[in-house]
């Protein structure tokens, strides 16, 4: 089987194993949708933004970011059932290796994303008005942030052999990802040691990049965010291959070593 081929299969795979957990999408979707309609709302009746922009308006990019980042991490998951179930064994037993499955993995994620966030970006305009080519600037940011979001979830994914160890370790890497990221509120006024932990948290500049693309107060350059998403998702996909070993071999190789 060839890399294309297993890559394929993986992709198609996981999209209907995706697609038959409808309550899983719905609930992705509920999230970013209460917080932009109803804690949006009661947060722009006392929050304001620097340089009076409202704070719907303000928080657009975030809950889109909260979607596609939800989304594409928790697709890993799939890499979970598949190890503690036997199904993984199979797979590697293909020539194509760890590197086609993992971009199978990758694309199915990166797909899911784009799904979840595709949704509220579409809908951002009936909250707080967005032009076409700020829209179609946002959308093509969204696919970057959702494959990045998917490795990201593949590298949390890649030494757990339980769905319950999976469910607890992912809510613990979402959430501060998240919090931490100027998604929901500017990281200037945070306090300086949560300016550094949104400094090199990767998903800063997924949120800071989508600000550009719909001109919602971005505070870093783009050059910065392209960067630092491209190197931390190479970084994120090579770590991920490398513990991505059930059957120990580079873990066990290094052990022998020492």
């Amino acid at each position: 089987m060839s890399a294309a081929s297993a890559v394929y299969g993986i992709v198609s795979r996981d999209l209907r194993r995706a697609t038959r957990q409808s309550g899983r999408l719905v609930g992705g979707l509920a999230r970013p949708f209460m917080w932009l309609v109803l804690i949006g709302t009661g947060y722009g009746a006392i929050a304001r933004v620097e340089g009076g922009m409202p704070y719907q308006a303000y928080v657009v990019p975030g809950v889109v970011v909260m979607a596609s980042l939800f989304g594409g991490m928790l697709t890993a998951i799939s890499t979970v059932y598949d190890r503690e179930f036997g199904v993984l064994r199979l797979m590697l037993a293909s020539p194509a290796g760890v590197p086609a499955l993992l971009a199978g993995r990758s694309l199915a994620a990166a797909a899911v994303g784009i799904l979840q966030g595709g949704v509220v970006l579409a809908v951002a305009p009936l909250v707080s008005p967005v032009g076409v080519d700020q829209l179609a600037a946002g959308f093509v940011v969204l696919v970057v942030n959702s494959f990045a979001s998917g490795v990201l979830g593949l590298l949390v994914a890649s030494r757990l052999r339980s769905v319950e160890n999976f469910a607890g370790v992912i809510n613990v890497v979402l959430f501060p990802l998240l919090f931490a990221s100027g998604a929901l509120y500017p990281v200037a006024g945070l306090p300086r040691f949560l300016r550094v932990l949104a400094a090199v948290n990767p998903v800063t500049y997924q949120v800071d990049l989508l600000r550009h693309a719909l001109d919602r107060g971005a505070e870093l350059s783009v050059g910065l965010d392209l960067a630092t998403i491209a190197g931390t998702t190479v970084v994120a996909f090579a770590l991920a291959a490398l513990l991505f070993d059930p059957e120990q071999r580079f873990v066990g190789r290094a052990k022998k070593g020492d």
